[in-house]
């Protein structure tokens, strides 16, 4: 039924290397009728395109194939009625997707990976080289590794092998040519060795299936370009496989192998007690043998091979129950899509995904001596919420292998961890977030905040904004206008001003997302219009001969409150609506992303006029003393101070000056001046 629906529903399409489209979804079909799918999975893969590229919709699948087939489509189906800004959110969008949909049912990816195998094998007919690159770039970044998490070894392998044809031809080419001639000459010392082996068991009593096989091409590239190694310097080009009836068998073939050959130091690995993140299980161990080169060897049962090689479908490819359960197999995916569910846009929750789900592992001891899994660099922080969030609300302290810790400490594999708590204890300290590793902990620290400390996030969110909008040379009440938002609130789930300051003061948000969104709400409510150089009397503020604009001295000029240029700055005039020219400094942050059109030549007369203002911040230890300092430095200038803020916190003090200036060479000599002041840390024009 399925074929018969979607061949009608394809009739017609083409797939770019001139066959009918319906031969991609039958081909995805196949990939997973070997990998031992089951019938809905199979069903769903033959109609995986249907709803994105053809007339047929959800109702009609319902009907002929139930709720569990049309839920897998759906996981599958890209966000083709949405409009983007960029491909790149596009694509994050539908990763977003996919991820979310495969915490609830795994299947939807065992598609989707079977989808790109199939397309990676025909990449050669997209239409452009970019196009194909692209493709290769997003498999070895995103499915391959995603393949390798799940534990489906033999599609990582292969995909990492197209994304090397495709988007290193020449190297491919050229690996693929000495390794065949390399292992032709190497076939007799592996039936060798793996003749040996079977001697050596047979009498210890020991039943097993050894044999021997070729790494995988880009494992070999990987390791040449990873050591800075030529071809003719990498000897384990085969490994030998031993696999056993049981887990005491692993051990004692281990001891065989080790008896025969000397072990090389530091080259064995022990996967059965510290399965891998994706739960693969092995004894790995390389050893010189005499035929005078290393062999690597891996030893494993029946189940782990099978776990090995299919991952997690090795639950539907075996229907029987193996050594870990799928729900064990998915928890990790599912703390992970539900740690980022409050992130604010696409790319961040994909970003953090990639950095969580796809991050190496390292695996440290309770104080019971359970083992907990974690990404790499993480910290007694995000080991503590990784127990419980109230261990990591209450921590304030930590042990690594009974020494005291700091919090920020990178733990290692093997490390034991105690966290040290206090029931009186404030919580999480903002800090936290800066050195965290793993989402859960960074979610459950935002969560804390924001629900605990509400009154203090929201100023810390308005102080936030603030800054931010300083450091752009702009002010938060002038971009911060009720229609745009209350766009930006609507945009992001927020119903109130006050709940948008918490959430940017918890975290949740950054001020530079908030701020960048508003401006660029500004621009697009700016209705372009014609350049115009607009007659009118001089700006009351400049002589008519302080700034030419193109030369002339008779137009309405004014100079921008945001950056406020002096004489001697790099100027640029910006036109705009209905007041004439405004003057930029040429590196004010305004004019990024303005219409080029509408910028005009600008530049100082020779006259000077004195009476321009030169705001100066100051950051400097606090002293009773200073403002007195930076005044008489003034004075002794002979430059007026129009105005002059001081704000304290703690140890630093934060002063505003205004001075009045002929030109830039004159705010930079007292800039000189008063960085030399013992006090004073940083010295800037605003």
């Amino acid at each position: 039924m399925a074929i018969e629906l979607g061949t009608k529903a394809h009739e017609g399409q083409l797939r770019y290397s001139g066959e009918p489209y319906i031969v991609h979804p039958l081909a995805v079909a196949d990939i997973l009728v070997e990998m031992g799918m089951d019938c809905d999975t199979v069903v769903a893969a033959i109609l995986h395109d249907v709803l994105e590229d053809t007339q047929i919709d959800e109702s009609e699948i319902r009907l002929k194939f139930g709720d569990s087939v049309l839920r897998l489509v759906q996981g599958v189906t890209k966000l083709a009625s949405i409009h983007f800004s960029s491909k790149e959110q596009e694509q994050a969008e539908n990763f977003r997707k996919m991820f979310v949909a495969m915490a609830s049912d795994v299947r939807v990816v065992l598609i989707k990976l079977a989808d790109r195998l199939h397309n990676m094998r025909t990449v050669a007919s997209l239409p452009t080289q970019e196009r194909r690159l692209r493709m290769a770039q997003e498999t070895i970044e995103i499915y391959a590794p995603l393949a390798s998490r799940l534990g489906i070894s033999h599609i990582k392998q292969e995909l990492e092998d197209l994304y090397l044809k495709t988007a290193k031809p020449t190297e491919f080419a050229n690996l693929k040519r000495k390794f065949a001639s390399k292992i032709s000459s190497r076939k007799d010392i592996v039936n060798s060795i793996v003749d040996e082996i079977n001697v050596m068991l047979t009498q210890q009593g020991l039943h097993a299936e050894v044999s021997g096989r070729p790494k995988h091409f880009y494992s070999i590239y990987k390791k040449m370009v990873g050591q800075q190694k030529d071809f003719d310097q990498i000897f384990d080009l085969t490994a030998i496989r031993i696999i056993v009836a049981d887990v005491k068998d692993c051990y004692n073939v281990l001891g065989i192998v080790h008896h025969a050959w000397t072990p090389m130091p530091g080259r064995f690995k022990d996967y059965i007690n510290l399965p891998k993140a994706n739960n693969y299980q092995s004894l790995h161990t390389t050893v010189m043998t005499e035929y005078g080169m290393p062999f690597e060897i891996q030893i494993r049962t029946l189940d782990m091979h099978k776990v090995a090689e299919y991952g997690i479908a090795a639950h539907w490819k075996y229907k029987e129950k193996l050594n870990t359960k799928i729900d064990d197999k998915m928890g990790l995916l599912r703390q992970v899509v539900e740690a980022n569910s409050d992130a604010q846009s696409s790319h961040e929750f994909f970003e953090s995904f990639k950095k969580d789900f796809f991050a190496d592992r390292i695996f440290v001891f309770t104080p019971q001596g359970d083992v907990v899994e974690l990404p790499q660099g993480s910290t007694p922080v995000d080991f503590a919420y990784s127990v419980h969030s109230a261990v990591g609300n209450k921590c304030v302290g930590a042990k690594v292998n009974s020494k005291i810790v700091q919090l920020d400490a990178v733990l290692s594999t093997g490390d034991y961890v105690e966290i040290i708590t206090q029931s009186n204890a404030k919580g999480p300290s903002r800090d936290w977030l800066r050195f965290v590793k793993s989402s859960q902990a960074k979610s459950k620290i935002r969560s804390f905040f924001k629900r605990e400390m509400k009154e203090e996030n929201i100023l810390r969110g308005k102080e936030m904004l603030d800054v931010e909008c300083r450091s752009r040379g702009i002010s938060w009440a002038n971009i911060c206008l009720p229609k745009n938002i209350e766009s930006v609130m609507v945009r992001q789930g927020i119903n109130t001003l006050d709940d948008l300051y918490a959430t940017v003061g918890y975290g949740g948000l950054t001020a530079v997302q908030i701020v960048a969104k508003l401006q660029e709400l500004l621009r697009e409510q700016t209705v372009p219009t014609e350049p115009k150089i607009l007659k009118a009397t001089t700006n009351k503020k400049l002589s008519g001969d302080a700034i030419l604009i193109r030369g002339q001295s008779d137009l309405l000029v004014s100079l921008s409150k945001c950056c406020k240029p002096v004489p001697g700055d790099d100027i640029v005039g910006f036109i705009s609506r209905g007041k004439g020219v405004a003057v930029h400094r040429i590196s004010c942050p305004n004019l990024k992303g303005v219409e080029q059109y509408r910028l005009i030549e600008a530049e100082w007369n020779n006259n000077k006029d004195g009476g321009f203002v030169a705001n100066i911040q100051i950051e400097a230890k606090n002293s009773d003393s200073l403002v007195v300092k930076i005044s008489t430095i003034a004075s002794e200038n002979k430059l007026p101070i129009r105005h002059i803020n001081l704000r304290q916190h703690k140890d630093t003090a934060i002063v505003v000056l205004g001075v009045q200036v002929n030109d830039a060479a004159q705010a930079t000599q007292i800039i000189s001046r008063i960085e030399s002041l013992k006090e004073v840390r940083t010295v800037y024009r605003i």
